[in-house]
């Protein structure tokens, strides 16, 4: 593939959460370009079945396949938990087997066996997250000696996209969930945040969260995982094109999805156009 035929980088997401992910991968690697598509029209993805959402996740990675994205990292874990390794083994080969789509399980799997003392993890995330087992799965076979416990916070979620995260209405729920988890394990000493919208809850979290506890963000992790990638793999990094853009599409109302990206971003965002996923 020549350099005239390159294409930014997909991200992907059901709602606004995966901004987090991009706001990570953005500061690691700035030089690239950027296509972000948020389902938000049909989020949350989380209580959806297996089916549902394999579904609604192969259509928005064919569309960014579509617009030129040969790299495409599934920025929600509902969909890397339900729907990644279906479309790696299944749609991909009959697509474009030159094309990637990676998830953002996997690299905070892969660290947190260093960032753990006591060998006592927990997870806390949305239902579907923690009901997929996926993050417990990864991380016993990447570390079989470490306990995994997760926690599901169902309604963290709400509270961000409500702009509450910061309120003191959102204490209530927020220790709730993080005494859950102890709860269940009092030994843990590094939470996964799992759930990209959880981030813009660290102020509350950290408020909550036993001062020994590390509380680890994906954003930071699946940014340093992607600049190992295209390292390794130069002919997908040729594949990439590099002029600092970034461009989104929404299949909501542009102008809300811009309110609450801004939100997520904390900075104004360009042009965002509104698309039909089928």
């Amino acid at each position: 593939m020549t350099a005239e035929n390159a294409g930014p980088i997909g991200i992907f997401d059901s709602g606004y959460g995966g901004l987090t992910i991009l706001h990570g991968i953005r500061q690691l690697l700035p030089q690239y370009d950027y296509l972000y598509l948020g389902d938000n029209a049909r989020a949350p993805y989380g209580p959806r079945s297996f089916d549902v959402v394999y579904e609604f996740t192969r259509q928005a990675v064919h569309h960014l396949f579509e617009r030129g994205c040969q790299l495409v990292i599934l920025a929600c874990n509902t969909a890397s938990a339900k729907a990644l390794r279906t479309i790696q083994q299944h749609d991909l080969p009959q697509w474009d087997p030159q094309r990637r789509v990676l998830g953002i399980i996997r690299p905070t799997a892969e660290v947190i066996g260093q960032l753990t003392q006591s060998r006592h993890v927990g997870i806390v995330a949305t239902e579907g997250t923690i009901l997929s087992n996926s993050y417990t799965l990864e991380i016993q076979k990447l570390h079989p000696g470490l306990s995994v416990v997760g926690q599901a916070c169902p309604m963290w979620v709400p509270l961000v996209e409500m702009g509450e995260a910061t309120s003191p209405g959102a204490d209530y729920f927020v220790r709730q969930g993080i005494d859950r988890l102890l709860q269940q394990d009092p030994m843990i000493d590094a939470v996964i945040l799992g759930c990209t919208h959880y981030p813009l809850l660290l102020p509350k979290i950290r408020q909550f969260m036993p001062s020994h506890v590390r509380i680890i963000p994906q954003g930071h992790y699946v940014a340093r995982s992607l600049a190992d990638y295209l390292s390794r793999h130069p002919e997908m990094e040729q594949r990439c094109s590099a002029h600092g853009n970034t461009n989104y599409l929404t299949t909501e109302n542009p102008r809300k999805f811009r309110e609450q990206a801004q939100l997520f971003l904390q900075s104004p965002i360009g042009q965002v156009e509104s698309i039909t996923l089928t």
